[in-house]
């Protein structure tokens, strides 16, 4: 059976597969060049570009790596800044809190 991939997520890997292209022929380097730098095949820079569904994101990872770019994969889904993942934490959160019998405040 065919997996389906949204056609969100086929636009945004075509999308970055052209970025990278760009972002290479800007930096004057060849796909032959880049290829070496990630260690990857030249067929694997070619499919990347090409926004082949199937080239492992890693491969991405390195051509970012290569352009000095890793960080912006770092930061794709930045928790800490996840207002949806904190919304429904907070939604989680219990009304009150209070003392255990015997027990301490719970500050220092």
């Amino acid at each position: 059976m065919k997996s389906f991939t949204p056609l969100p997520v086929e636009r945004a890997i075509a999308k970055l597969g052209s970025d990278i292209s760009l972002a290479r022929r800007r930096r004057h380097i060849s796909q032959a060049s880049l290829a070496e730098r990630m260690g990857a095949s030249l067929s694997t820079v070619r499919r990347m570009e090409k926004g082949d569904m199937r080239v492992p994101i890693h491969f991405f990872a390195r051509a970012l790596h290569v352009f000095g770019e890793i960080q912006a994969l770092e930061h794709l889904l930045d928790t800490p800044n996840d207002e949806i993942g904190l919304t429904l934490m907070d939604e989680h959160l219990p009304k009150r809190v209070r003392n255990k019998s015997g027990g301490s405040s719970g500050a220092m």
